[in-house]
């Protein structure tokens, strides 16, 4: 079995794949950055929890974006499992073509996005939209080359920069509105916020076709906590939830020698 660890600015999100299936998944919060210690045993806990025996795991691939945690997660992995793992990083084999002015600079979960959208739709243009603490767009053609794209506060960023940010707006739920007419402060809040998206996200769709795939249409793949509010607004083509964690298992499979790809 394959665990696959993507630690994000808000969560540590992890899935266990035996072969191509994955049979757990959890999360943990990253607001507080874990010791190696309190890691470890965290993952041995949860993988109990979930029926899997902590030596059962024959590799380890993280991606992050959160330095302060990687080495803490990274150590843990090493000490309590045994597994050095896989840092998705320059250098790591990907099966992309980074066409961008700084390499160094994509982030390792865009990165194992794009692996995952190429592996699942061979040949095919793409736009990754992936809705976490930013929203991000990757752009990838057909040849896969991973050519760029957008960043932009996410919902729950932009939620918290209004509430802490004035004196009277408070924080709320976020969800889909029934109407754009907000009635009280909370429903105005939510429709901003809500459609205020959706809007950003057809006009940047709109303009990246235009700019890299005037002939043809990509395929529109959807991730993140928050891909499925927008599943009813004809946005993206499939909702995958785990597709980080699949482009980790990815990355395993391609820098894995065939001899030892247990």
């Amino acid at each position: 079995m394959k665990l696959c660890i993507d630690i994000g600015n808000t969560d540590i999100h992890a899935g266990v794949f035996d072969g191509p299936t994955l049979v757990a998944e959890f999360r943990k919060s990253n607001q507080w950055r874990p010791t190696v210690d309190e890691f470890g045993l965290f993952l041995l806990q949860i993988l109990r929890i979930k029926a899997i025996e902590p030596g059962a795991i024959t590799a380890v691939s993280i991606a992050s974006v959160v330095p302060d945690a990687q080495g803490a997660v990274t150590g843990a992995c090493e000490r309590y499992l045994s597994r050095k793992p896989l840092i998705l990083r320059a250098g790591v084999r990907t099966g992309l073509k980074l066409r961008v002015k700084e390499p160094s600079e994509v982030g390792a979960d865009r990165i194992a996005n794009a692996i995952a959208a190429v592996a699942r739709h061979p040949n095919r243009d793409l736009l990754v939209i992936d809705t976490g603490t930013a929203t991000t767009i990757c752009v990838i053609t057909a040849a896969a080359e991973y050519m760029g794209g957008v960043i932009t506060p996410g919902l729950g960023l932009a939620m918290r920069a209004l509430g802490q940010g004035t004196a009277k707006l408070p924080l709320v739920d976020i969800l889909r509105p029934e109407h754009a007419l907000g009635r009280t402060t909370i429903e105005n809040i939510q429709s901003g916020l809500y459609f205020g998206h959706v809007g950003m996200l057809r006009e940047l769709l709109h303009r990246l076709r235009e700019e890299v795939f005037p002939d043809t249409r990509p395929a529109i793949i959807g991730t993140g906590g928050f891909a499925h509010l927008f599943a009813e607004e004809g946005i993206f083509d499939e909702i995958v939830p785990d597709l980080v964690l699949r482009g980790l298992l990815h990355a395993l499979e391609l820098n894995t020698p065939a001899s030892s790809n247990a």
